[in-house]
């Protein structure tokens, strides 16, 4: 069974810039990341070049497996060059500590307003950190893509269009 990354919580950054992370993500964390065992702390990454609005996290695994898409562009091509910049150079790993908590670097909690409390969404296979109020923000844009669908319409029914789906 694959662990996701669900639901949401707020949590206070501390002035060394370390936040809990969610106890139910730390397990996800854990299964991601490969050179974890027992009495370990788990390794992470935390993209800060996607164009969300917020610091994309993923497991060790998770983070693979992006790169594994960018490799299938052609080399040098100016979407792999940049996807490459946006994943991997705009990017860190980060470790939850012994008492559940990653250290925020200064440069991340400024670009993404992350100085008093940290909002962690979960995604699947990823998670986000966002500054509450831009969360909110992000909620009302949904909510008003939500109210724009047609009557009926059902954003849920191109799922059973998917390979696997029912269909």
């Amino acid at each position: 069974m694959i662990r996701r990354f669900r639901g949401e919580s707020v949590h206070k950054v501390d002035q060394k810039g370390r936040v809990s992370v969610p106890a139910p993500f730390r397990r996800v964390l854990e299964d991601g990341d490969p050179d974890w065992g027992p009495g370990q702390n788990p390794t992470l990454v935390l993209i800060y070049g996607m164009p969300s609005g917020c610091l994309e996290g993923f497991t060790v695994e998770g983070a693979t497996r992006l790169d594994e898409k960018v490799s299938k562009l052609p080399s040098f091509s100016p979407q792999r060059k940049a996807l490459e910049r946006l994943l991997n150079t705009q990017s860190i790993y980060a470790q939850v500590d012994e008492n559940g908590r990653m250290v925020l670097p200064q440069k991340i909690r400024e670009r993404f307003n992350l100085t008093e409390e940290a909002l962690f969404a979960g995604m699947g296979e990823h998670f986000q950190v966002w500054a509450p109020a831009d969360y909110a923000q992000d909620m009302v844009d949904l909510d008003a893509w939500r109210d724009g669908l047609a009557e009926g319409e059902d954003p849920f029914a191109a799922l059973d269009a998917l390979p696997g789906g029912e269909s």
